[in-house]
């Protein structure tokens, strides 16, 4: 089996409930989101994917349908929170992710696991998601 990695970035608020420090208020980060898959490489000579497990443009759409297209400039909250209850549809904003998870860095990578999962390209097996919530900083899931 061969890996294949794609790394997308994304931009996203959240506010950690009942958090003791500064991240209980919603502020946000520059998400950097690391996707590997495995698969077989195909042998068929004249075949368009040809030597390829998968095309990394089929990656890149998948992955943008089922997480950017969510996450990106989102503003993610626990539902029921106070923050959640305030009356954003008064303000006209649309961008907002109500969830049943604490929004931290590591509930967010399983929610994206669980969306890449529902949707993955035949023959791919999702291995390992590694978010960057700071540079510095990352949750990491493996197979």
């Amino acid at each position: 089996m061969v890996t294949l990695n794609k790394i997308f970035t994304f931009d996203m608020a959240h506010a950690l409930e009942h958090y003791p420090g500064k991240c209980r208020h919603i502020h946000g980060h520059t998400y950097i989101l690391h996707v590997s898959v495995h698969g077989k490489i195909l042998d068929e000579p004249g075949a368009p994917l040809d030597g390829m497990i998968a095309d990394f443009t089929d990656i890149k759409a998948w992955v943008k349908s089922e997480v950017i297209e969510v996450f990106d400039h989102a503003l993610v909250l626990r539902q029921n929170s106070e923050h959640a209850n305030m009356n954003w549809s008064e303000q006209n904003w649309t961008r907002i992710l109500l969830t049943t998870y604490q929004p931290t860095c590591e509930n967010i990578m399983l929610d994206i696991r669980d969306r890449l999962n529902k949707k993955i390209p035949t023959g791919l097996d999702l291995v390992q998601l590694r978010l960057y919530e700071t540079p510095t900083s990352y949750a990491e899931w493996k197979k």
